[in-house]
């Protein structure tokens, strides 16, 4: 385990992780004549004649901005935007890393909702998708679903559907070794946060029928008082069809699979003991899961999986949200709708091969060329889904997005080199 020290030096040496860099030659008088004044202005004037090149003339067609106001950073909390742009800076890198989008952190110093409203449709000129990060709950639902009916370019809440995605192609993986279905399995979860939302959105979409949510004050179900948002009633609508109000103790009795995405401890050895033959265990909160990888296994688990790289069976945003962005910005989609994320989680899971096992039902994020790879997957997967739900603005073909990402992340390569170097 690196130390804090290493950490805070290797942050400190290169005064963050990200930096901009030209991917055109200024050596000349006629290359500064081309790229700036005078002849800047000619492409001024084509986009004013026609504003959709504009994902022609300049970065609009590949660059994100990442936005949050600091109010829910990883596991921190509210910490502040300045707090969390080491972690918008993080997100950036790996989107470039490994999608080959280039990605601006955008840490607001609100927390009002209707001026982060505000904030990020006033952005929207200068990028091609927005993704909303780490902002707290049930504000964010609020701020994506207000952005996605009032912006012209795609809104991606990570924190929502990139975990919707990666659950989802987990889920399909360890449902198929354990002969189960996703419309007959019993599907309990605890957290009804961000990532809670997306699970039970990707999951409802996909399938399944027979799911149970639980929060804070116990059970969601139609009708339910206490501790709701418009968002958790969503989800009850979507949920515990028969109504049931037990405890999470009680209702994951006969469970085929427990999803946490909740808190350290959320999950015992009894609560796994007493759920359906080959029970399923998704405990994925960070850093420290609902219950240990290997005290569920020896509780009775089938299949086990957290959010951490030290044990199998990672679900990590990684293996989704570089390939969604990318695929985004290929397809000039008009927004990100429920069948793209779908087929997004679709691709993960086939991306496993022949390599599934019960200690395998993800793609390994141990190696850098296969998350570049698996992300090139997901792009070209998303590319289609948004050409199938009529959201494209691009006539890209798969086989394109495939060969032009390999070629971003051999050119961002080289870059790497040289900046290492320097």
């Amino acid at each position: 385990m690196v130390s804090r020290e290493e950490v805070l030096e290797k942050h400190r040496h290169k005064h963050g992780k990200i930096e901009v860099i030209g991917n055109v030659e200024i050596e000349t008088k006629e290359q500064l004549s081309v790229y700036y004044t005078p002849g800047v202005a000619q492409v001024c004037l084509a986009i004013k004649d026609n504003r959709e090149s504009v994902y022609d003339y300049t970065l609009k067609g590949r660059t994100v901005a990442i936005v949050t106001d600091g109010t829910r950073i990883l596991g921190l909390g509210k910490i502040g935007p300045e707090a969390g742009l080491p972690v918008m800076e993080g997100k950036a890198l790996l989107l470039k890393k490994f999608g080959g989008v280039d990605a601006v952190p955008i840490c607001l110093s609100t927390t009002d909702e209707e001026k982060i409203i505000e904030i990020v449709k006033s952005l929207q000129p200068s990028f091609g998708a927005i993704n909303i990060e780490d902002i707290e709950s049930p504000k964010c639902f609020r701020i994506v679903d207000r952005l996605k009916k009032e912006l012209e370019i795609p809104v991606f809440h990570d924190d929502r559907s990139g975990v919707g995605a990666v659950t989802l192609a987990a889920l399909s993986n360890a449902l198929k070794l354990a002969g189960k279905k996703l419309k007959d399995a019993k599907i309990v979860i605890n957290g009804a946060g961000a990532g809670g939302t997306g699970i039970v959105e990707a999951l409802a979409y996909a399938g399944a029928r027979n799911i149970y949510v639980f929060d804070t004050s116990g059970i969601l179900y139609k009708g339910r008082a206490e501790n709701m948002n418009y968002m958790k009633e969503k989800m009850a609508e979507l949920t515990n069809q028969r109504m049931e109000k037990g405890s999470l103790r009680s209702v994951v009795k006969g469970a085929d699979v427990l999803i946490g995405i909740s808190t350290k401890g959320a999950f015992d050895r009894d609560m796994i003991k007493s759920m359906a033959d080959k029970p399923i265990v998704f405990a994925l909160a960070n850093p420290e899961p609902e219950i240990g990888y290997d005290e569920a296994l020896e509780a009775g688990a089938f299949i086990v999986a957290t959010g951490r790289s030290d044990k199998p069976n990672q679900v990590n945003n990684l293996s989704a949200f570089p390939g969604i962005l990318r695929g985004i910005l290929e397809a000039r989609a008009k927004a990100v709708d429920d069948h793209m994320i779908t087929m997004a989680a679709r691709a993960i899971a086939k991306s496993v091969g022949k390599g599934l096992s019960r200690e395998m039902i993800m793609p390994s994020l141990q190696d850098s060329k296969t998350i570049a790879k698996l992300a090139s997957t997901v792009a070209a997967e998303i590319v289609e889904a948004a050409k199938e739900s009529g959201l494209a603005n691009s006539a890209v073909d798969s086989s394109e997005v495939k060969k032009r990402v390999r070629e971003s992340l051999r050119r961002y390569r080289r870059i790497e080199k040289l900046s290492s170097k320097g």
